[in-house]
């Protein structure tokens, strides 16, 4: 594809499920696209689309009047951004920094504290990689109106954006939408498995229950995952929505409140990881379940 000239010029840090489609997204969209990712081998399903390597984080930022960082947790946004060839290294006050991770507004709002020559805007996305595809993701942003208004003609490429207040409130919105996400995927594991056990036909529950209370994104698109065990290729990995699901429960603690149904669906998720399934897929949980009750009768 000819890049726009027109078009501001990207930086992509972290090219995995979501970082990959979200590039090619922009590729398609026009924009010139320069990328960086620690395991270099995944460059290869980007380059072709016109996305031009980088050697460092630093090279990125040079090259870009954006940078976007999409990776896994916040010790990995602190070495994309303060490593010795990070994007702090390239200088340039004013640049703009978009974090598209999920990690604790509290390491948001630190990591940009360090950085007070960098416009940091935390637009953390839900939506899996297919609605990254087709530019139709949630994005729930926060961070200084002037640098959201810099940064929204690249973000409404990728999907709908939400200003949520200052620095930290995208990431706060993502706590909340990572707590719906983990107690839902165990939730519709647990509904697959009993429609499964009283001899239904199970396929058939979302459209019975379409435009009912019960009716969700979770229900005409998650379950139908889980019933059908279809789970390549992965909308995401286990161990990041682990990862996610410890955050929420350290926000929770950290804001007085006991969330029982989080709590179990983190401990879930942590065998899940603890028992080999860390990169299998994020909705695959219902692999930890057992299909009969223990010997024990119920209390």
């Amino acid at each position: 594809m000819t890049a726009d000239v027109s078009a501001p010029r990207i930086g992509f840090i972290g090219i995995g499920l979501m970082g990959e489609a979200m590039v090619l997204r922009l590729r398609e969209q026009g924009h010139p696209v320069t990328v960086w990712n620690r395991e270099p081998e995944r460059l290869a399903t980007v380059l072709p689309s016109g996305a031009v390597a980088a050697a460092s984080p630093a090279d990125v930022a040079a090259a870009s009047d954006v940078v976007l960082l999409c990776v896994l947790d916040a010790q990995a946004v602190e070495d994309c951004v303060f490593g010795p060839r990070g994007v702090a290294a390239a200088g340039g006050a004013g640049r703009l920094l978009v974090d598209l991770s999920t990690i604790a507004p509290a390491d948001t709002r630190a990591l940009a504290g360090r950085a007070p020559g960098l416009c940091w805007v935390d637009a953390p996305v839900s939506g899996g990689p297919a609605a990254a595809r087709a530019g139709s993701l949630a994005i729930m942003a926060g961070g200084a109106d002037a640098d959201l208004g810099r940064a929204l003609p690249v973000l409404r490429c990728l999907g709908r954006v939400t200003h949520m207040g200052p620095l930290g409130a995208g990431q706060t919105a993502k706590v909340l939408n990572q707590a719906i996400v983990g107690a839902g995927f165990a939730l519709m594991s647990e509904v697959v498995l009993l429609a499964e056990a009283a001899g239904i036909d199970a396929a058939r529950l979302p459209d019975c229950l379409a435009g009912g209370l019960a009716d969700s994104v979770l229900l005409q698109k998650i379950y139908p995952r889980i019933h059908a065990r279809a789970f390549d290729p992965p909308i995401g990995y286990a161990r990041q929505l682990s990862k996610d699901l410890q955050m929420v429960r350290a926000f929770a603690h950290a804001h007085g409140c006991a969330l029982p149904l989080v709590e179990q669906a983190a401990e879930r998720y942590a065998a899940y990881v603890a028992a080999g399934g860390a990169m299998a897929d994020s909705t695959s949980l219902i692999a930890m379940y057992r299909t009969t009750l223990p010997d024990a009768p119920l209390p």
